[in-house]
């Protein structure tokens, strides 16, 4: 799994905990079992509003992004987050 950041700025907090292909995004579980190998899925298709953009499955591994919120003055980890590449569970 690849979990991306797009930073915004915005006063809510975002919150992540995964368990297999499924991602839990502040208290939201969302199972990205369904999608095979070389399919997509459109951020519309997701009721949750931290996902932007396509998720794919590539090589076997899910690719997705996600909103980062962020206060005014985000240190630049935050503006400028680095993806998170095959997180535990």
């Amino acid at each position: 799994m690849r979990i991306s950041f797009s930073p915004q700025r915005r006063d809510d907090t975002l919150t992540i905990s995964k368990a297999g292909d499924v991602l839990t995004i502040n208290g939201d579980p969302i199972d990205f079992s369904v999608v095979p190998d070389g399919a997509s899925l459109p951020a519309g298709a997701i009721s949750n509003e931290f996902v932007i953009g396509t998720v794919e499955r590539i090589g076997g591994d899910l690719h997705v992004t996600l909103t980062l919120p962020h206060g005014g003055s985000p240190s630049e980890a935050v503006a400028f987050p680095a993806d998170i590449v095959n997180p535990g569970d």
